[in-house]
């Protein structure tokens, strides 16, 4: 009987894939998250799945974080707020100065603060402004969230990340998350998200995923989301839209990426 797999460790993944191609994740600390478990899981994925998962999150996470740094110099945003953090290592890749604002499950951010006060004692990573909020999306979360953060963001424009996030919510769930995020945002700001188009759902590596998963996690259910939903969401305009084969003919010119792969879409809205 094969051994479950805890929604949590996805995370652990993510920040492996990005290590495994850091000429294009340009994430030199995304190492200090090897984890034994996670390596045989991602094995398992190239194996079962595609052996394309850690190109294309390298290139999902590069092109946030050029993205954000853009903003950030160009003095467009003040405050990153990352929804779903996980073990990301975007406050150390990004320029000193941007405010981080991380949240995640209670586990996730109690593990993350404890490594990550370690390394910035020793110096194995820069000291950045980071703040860490711990919270269930399950639960009703929204006033005493908003609280939270209004507290550390005063005002200032923001951007709003959720990667690796939407996958696993219900269309209900994700409806409430962006209605939250226009509260956040009444003075201007930017959201970074990522999904699946619904039309993955007929391709061969997405039906080996649903399998995989469906094997491995307890409870799983997923969404995908089409254009039209970024298109029509009320407080944002869709500016940019990007996919894996459109990244990789930018940062990744090199590599050979086939149709049939797990193809995320990036977008990025724009408060109006």
């Amino acid at each position: 009987m094969e051994k479950n797999i805890a929604i949590h460790e996805t995370a652990f993944m993510t920040s492996i894939y990005r290590e495994k191609h850091q000429d294009i994740s340009k994430d030199p600390y995304a190492y200090l998250w090897s984890h034994p478990k996670t390596e045989v899981w991602i094995r398992n994925i190239a194996k079962e799945v595609s052996p394309y998962e850690a190109v294309l999150h390298s290139l999902r996470n590069r092109y946030f974080l050029e993205t954000i740094k853009h903003l950030f110099l160009s003095d467009k945003i003040k405050v990153l707020i990352n929804f779903g953090a996980g073990f990301s290592m975007y406050p150390y890749a990004l320029p000193e100065g941007l405010i981080h604002i991380e949240i995640d499950q209670p586990n996730v951010i109690s593990y993350k603060k404890e490594k990550v006060s370690i390394w910035e004692t020793d110096k194995t990573v820069p000291k950045r402004n980071i703040h860490y909020i711990a919270t269930d999306f399950n639960t009703a979360y929204e006033e005493q969230l908003l609280s939270k953060i209004e507290a550390i963001q005063k005002n200032m424009p923001s951007f709003i990340l959720i990667e690796g996030v939407l996958f696993f919510l219900s269309r209900k769930d994700t409806d409430r998350l962006f209605h939250f995020f226009s509260h956040l945002q009444q003075t201007g700001g930017y959201v970074g998200s990522v999904s699946f188009q619904d039309t993955i759902e007929t391709t061969p590596a997405f039906n080996r995923l649903l399998d995989f998963f469906n094997r491995r996690l307890q409870g799983f259910s997923y969404q995908t989301i089409p254009d039209t939903y970024y298109k029509n969401l009320k407080s944002y305009r869709l500016i940019d839209h990007q996919d894996a084969h459109s990244l990789q003919s930018t940062y990744a010119t090199s590599q050979k990426i086939p149709k049939d792969i797990l193809n995320e879409h990036m977008y990025l809205l724009q408060t109006t």
